[in-house]
């Protein structure tokens, strides 16, 4: 049986790889300003900036409903082919009951709840391509994926915190104190959920703080898998990036390091100059 191999867009796989690891994917949709968008398909993430800078107005981001999933799903179920579909976590989204949903009502479409976001999320695909590549059948590739996402690691420093704080994710009185200290926090996502918890706080220029974290995230376990690490950003000077990188390769030697930016659902919750590494480990962590 062919195995097609689908997530929601917020993997936040670059154009490239997605070809490469013949990836499908499933946009969430976008609300500004009374109208609907899809995902970086007719909007992104600059115009959600640009909407917030100038009129302080916020986008709403739709979960994906049951009968798009369904839909979705049945041009390649109708043929007879078997969908592995990785979710963005369902601490974040009822997309994932929605997707499950759909599923029931069809045959051999296998729905795999990331516990993550962003490209840790990518970072599950490209290990499911491999496996399917491999001959795995569907039904194993979703018990494995199911019982190790605590393998996969995703992490981001906040750079402002004026979307934080006009939606409602952090006190005005947080955000004063945090932008009048120079303090930058990092957001650690539980990987057994795709929820959130604050981590470590930085105090410095962004420079600084990137550098420090990035040491700090690549020291923290003994056995990271060295074939790929993601840098993905929600939109941030290309200098930080190619610092990210170079921190990265004096820390540890990774086969391919990965540039990918990040969705609108994203990036409309934590705003500009966010930035990230994601990477797995040998074992399931927390």
């Amino acid at each position: 049986m062919k195995v097609i191999l689908s997530a929601d867009r917020t993997c936040d796989l670059t154009d490239e790889l997605r070809e490469t690891y013949g990836v499908e994917t499933i946009p969430y949709h976008i609300s500004l300003e009374g109208k609907d968008y899809t995902d970086n398909v007719d909007i992104t993430p600059e115009e959600l900036y640009q909407a917030f800078w100038d009129r302080k107005v916020l986008p709403k981001t739709s979960a994906i409903n049951a009968f798009e999933y369904k839909n979705y799903f049945e041009q390649w179920t109708s043929q007879g082919y078997a969908v592995i579909h990785f979710c963005l976590g369902s601490a974040l989204t009822s997309s994932y009951q929605n997707c499950c949903i759909a599923a029931e009502e069809l045959e051999n479409v296998y729905v795999i709840d990331s516990c993550n976001l962003s490209s840790a999320t990518g970072l599950q695909i490209l290990d499911c391509r491999k496996k399917i590549d491999e001959g795995m059948a569907p039904e194993e590739i979703y018990e494995y994926f199911s019982h190790n996402q605590q393998k996969y690691h995703g992490s981001f420093v906040i750079d402002t915190y004026e979307f934080l704080k006009a939606g409602g994710r952090c006190s005005a009185i947080t955000a004063f104190s945090a932008n009048l200290l120079n303090i930058k926090v990092s957001i650690e996502v539980d990987n057994t959920s795709g929820g959130m918890n604050v981590g470590k706080k930085y105090r410095g220029k962004q420079d600084k703080v990137l550098k420090q974290y990035v040491k700090d995230k690549l020291t923290q376990y003994p056995d990271i898998v060295r074939d790929k690490i993601f840098i993905t950003h929600s939109g941030i000077d290309e200098k930080y990036i190619e610092l990210v990188r170079q921190t990265i390769e004096e820390t540890m030697s990774f086969e391919h390091i990965y540039v990918t930016k990040a969705s609108c659902t994203i990036s409309s919750h934590c705003g500009p100059g966010t930035l990230g590494i994601l990477f797995a480990t040998e074992e399931a962590r927390e």
